[in-house]
């Protein structure tokens, strides 16, 4: 196959969401269930309408819920679905209904890959999409496993006796399957039609089709991930909802100057907490490239954002000046640490005022001017969001609160096109650290205009809703480029003892 014939195969991602909810004690499809705030079905669908390697999408849906999917479609803007149909009775019935789907306006001789999916595993990250359409240039079947980290026995019943291990397979040569499960359509159409002539046919997943069918055809097996989990049992939904509760999102690619300058010119920024640290160097950097920044603080400006009219006085400024307002960034707080049992009134109303309060108010004045621009609203949060710890109740409490206002606020705001997003920062050189905490090991903390930079591009890019850690691993641009779940996963024991 020539590489011009390979770039011009379409591939279609097929989402397979033909579940009840049976197990996991639903009345409703568990696809339907929400996670997170959404329901599993859109998280799922999401990460394929992200997916550069992905043309298409396809839903086959339980009998009676196509309507529900196609309202989550419209609603979410999933541009790449193209067809939501209903799903068999069985797996091997839904997916030939996938087959005949993709076979409509086929030339004759013409292929194209396709990836079918578990509507129910939202957790699929862009390396595996893309590995396993990769490995489509060279292999007509694909499947995704991971290794067992558990002894597998194999076991037979005997009556009223119950189970006795019969073997014990080598555990080093053992993978758990996961989805997608990946083929060239005309391979898995003609497995099926193999199949077809077999009385007895039945499988579960579709590589074991071309398995057994098509045994000269070999399997390629793609690397999978631990949290790529599938949503099956009730306790299964617990682990999803906290796996994206300590979610993290990489961060977006940096833009060179040329594009920031582009993509800045001409448009207006206010930064509450502009007077200085990370704050000061997002405006001096977004000025640098052309933007009218209003750089907004308590010792520069007089401005207390824990006075909504302060807010509202720079807000309308902004506006009047410059007729718009495209990004709104609130990087001010304050960091109180104590026993709560010790803590005066006083300062605990100044740690909610300032911390929590102030940005909801903040958020509130906010949207008009966003709505029209279609802009974007930038909080942060602290690396202590997940797990408050002793003397930090406050200061932990009001920055999860952060993280939760971003998502709520983002699937509030989305149909009106405005985005927010959600910085945490590993801990960070700034004067409010340096004031609790004394000057620190040179080396040991990130720099306030790493995190400016990574602010940026977050501002730039049209991501919402996102938690996007800063670490100090990359030293180019201050921030890990692993994916979002890697980072979540290896630093949640840093989160417990980190503050920013």
């Amino acid at each position: 196959m020539s590489e011009q014939y390979i770039a011009q195969v379409r591939t279609t991602a097929v989402v397979l969401a033909g579940g009840t909810g049976q197990r996991v004690g639903l009345s409703i499809p568990k696809q339907l269930l929400k996670i997170a705030g959404k329901a599993v079905i859109e998280h799922t669908l999401s990460i394929f309408q992200q997916a550069e390697s992905i043309d298409d999408v396809i839903v086959l849906m339980a009998p009676g819920y196509v309507s529900d999917v196609e309202k989550i479609v419209a609603k979410a803007g999933l541009t790449k679905v193209i067809k939501v149909i209903e799903g068999g009775s069985t797996r091997n019935e839904t997916t030939e209904r996938a087959i005949a789907a993709l076979g409509e306006g086929l030339a004759d001789g013409e292929d194209r890959n396709v990836l079918f999916h578990d509507a129910v595993r939202p957790l699929l990250s862009q390396r595996v999409i893309k590995d396993c359409v990769d490995a489509l240039d060279r292999y007509q079947a694909v499947d995704v496993a991971i290794p067992s980290a558990d002894t597998i026995i194999v076991t037979r019943t005997h009556g009223e006796d119950g189970a006795f291990i019969t073997d014990v397979p080598d555990r080093s040569r053992l993978r758990r399957g996961q989805t997608p499960q990946a083929f060239k359509l005309s391979t898995i159409r003609r497995a099926y039609e193999v199949a077809a002539g077999d009385p007895n046919f039945q499988a579960t997943d579709d590589c074991s089709v071309v398995l057994k069918y098509l045994p000269d055809v070999p399997i390629y097996v793609v690397a999978g991930d631990e949290y790529n989990m599938k949503v099956t049992q009730p306790v299964d939904v617990f682990i999803a909802d906290k796996l994206f509760q300590l979610a993290s999102t990489a961060v977006p690619q940096p833009a060179g100057e040329a594009d920031y300058r582009e993509l800045l010119t001409g448009k207006t920024m206010v930064v509450f907490g502009g007077s200085y640290g990370i704050g000061a160097d997002i405006a001096s950097l977004a000025e640098s490239f052309g933007a009218k920044v209003y750089a907004l603080g308590r010792s520069t400006t007089g401005t207390h954002i824990e006075n909504p009219e302060h807010v509202d006085d720079a807000l309308s400024t902004a506006y009047a000046e410059t007729g718009r307002i495209d990004y709104v960034v609130n990087t001010a707080g304050v960091l109180r640490i104590g026993k709560l049992a010790e803590t005066d009134t006083a300062t605990i109303q100044e740690a909610l005022n300032v911390n929590y309060l102030a940005p909801v108010q903040i958020a509130r004045a906010s949207y008009k001017y966003l709505a029209e621009t279609k802009g974007q609203l930038l909080l942060y949060t602290s690396s202590s969001y997940t797990r408050g710890r002793a003397e930090y109740s406050l200061y932990s409490s009001t920055k999860a609160a952060m993280v939760n206002l971003t998502q709520a606020l983002s699937d509030e705001w989305a149909a009106d096109g405005v985005r927010v997003n959600c910085v945490n920062p590993e801990r960070t050189a700034t004067p409010m650290r340096t004031k609790a905490f004394g000057e620190e090991p040179v080396g040991s903390l990130l720099s306030s205009e790493a995190v400016a930079r990574t602010s940026v591009d977050v501002l730039l890019s049209e991501m919402t809703g996102h938690v996007i850690d800063v670490r100090q691993q990359d030293p180019t641009r201050g921030a890990s480029e692993a994916s979002g779940f890697e980072q979540a996963l290896a630093s949640v024991l840093d989160r417990q003892i980190d503050v920013s």
